[in-house]
């Protein structure tokens, strides 16, 4: 299903569904989002990662329209978030960070009057709910009251409401916060559920590791925008490519071994192990076993090597960190020269 009205953007390399060009948002002092640039293609999953205060929530905010940016613009379906129309609002599925809902009313009452609100006729909106209940497991207590449920279950009716009506773009703040490893694997089927059937999401975690889950991944660190790219994209950005680990018959040395074409750096491991980065580990695995094979050597075991996405992070902010200091020495020598001439 197509989400309608969105707007051409190279950064998508398609339609976009939501983009944001050099957005700003400062607090006073603050700047909590600093030059954010990014198109989220229609029917994929986009992963806004980073650790708390990072500008997760902010860029959700200013999504939605509660928040306008200090600078720069954003288009969501089309509109400017500050102006949508009622129509367009409807066509927005959103889970804030923080529990929004009515306490007084039952699990089931409180996603069955979302529904409602959302024109959503008595047959359908009934089977809808125990969908989405069943779905986050809450379908068992629908009859208790939200102010009884504890902070993972009402995060869990959060995201029910947000699902319900089916929205063609899903805004999902911290939706798996505070839930169990089975449970987060639950939503995230469901989440893969709807992309299929072409609704766009946008999801934000603390979870470095759903990474994995998303399409695209967008790397957030202290307001700036890190990576972006898809999570294999971003596992080359952080090693300089595929790293492949090989093992062979008999000690090799590292500084002896032929080149290779896609090989772009080698690392000793042992005197028979090697540690290989490539810029496609699939091509290459074969071309080093031939080039080892040549010279009498026979590869025992090869296989690609993929560090957890806690890893890749980590690499690609401290890569980041660098860019921008190299970035602002350059500057001061530069305003060095301009004062001395």
């Amino acid at each position: 299903m197509s989400s309608g009205a969105s707007t051409r953007d190279p950064r998508c390399g398609d339609e976009c569904t939501v983009v944001l060009t050099d957005v700003t948002r400062r607090f006073d002092d603050v700047t909590a989002l600093e030059g954010i640039s990014m198109g989220v293609r229609e029917g994929t999953i986009l992963g806004l990662i980073g650790p708390s205060g990072s500008g997760k929530t902010t860029t959700i905010r200013t999504l939605t329209g509660s928040l306008a940016p200090t600078s720069g613009t954003v288009r969501v379906l089309g509109e400017d978030p500050m102006h949508f129309r009622a129509s367009t609002r409807e066509r927005i599925g959103y889970m804030p960070q923080q529990f929004v809902l009515y306490r007084d009313l039952t699990v089931d009452e409180n996603v069955d009057f979302v529904a409602a609100l959302f024109g959503m006729l008595y047959r359908r909106r009934r089977r809808r709910v125990r969908e989405v209940l069943e779905m986050v497991e809450l379908w068992d207590v629908r009859g208790r009251r939200a102010s009884r449920l504890s902070g993972g279950m009402q995060r869990r009716l959060s995201l029910a409401c947000a699902l319900v009506h089916e929205p063609s773009l899903f805004l999902l703040d911290e939706p798996t916060a505070g839930l169990d490893p089975l449970l987060r694997q639950s939503v995230w089927r469901e989440l893969g559920r709807l992309r299929d059937r072409g609704r766009t999401l946008l999801v934000t975690t603390q979870y470095v590791g759903e990474a994995e889950l998303c399409d695209q991944v967008a790397l957030i660190a202290q307001g700036h925008l890190v990576a972006l790219g898809t999570p294999d994209d971003l596992r080359r950005q952080a090693l300089g490519g595929d790293l492949l680990w090989i093992e062979t018959d008999r000690p090799i040395d590292a500084r002896s071994m032929p080149d290779v074409q896609g090989v772009e750096s080698i690392r000793q491991h042992g005197p028979s192990e090697l540690m290989v980065v490539a810029r496609d580990a699939g091509e290459t695995s074969p071309r080093i076993v031939d080039a080892f094979s040549s010279q009498g050597i026979t590869v025992t075991a090869s296989r690609e090597e993929r560090p957890s996405f806690d890893e890749i992070f980590a690499r690609l902010v401290e890569q980041h960190a660098r860019r921008e200091a190299a970035a602002s020495e350059q500057d001061a020598e530069g305003r060095g020269h301009d004062v001395a001439a």
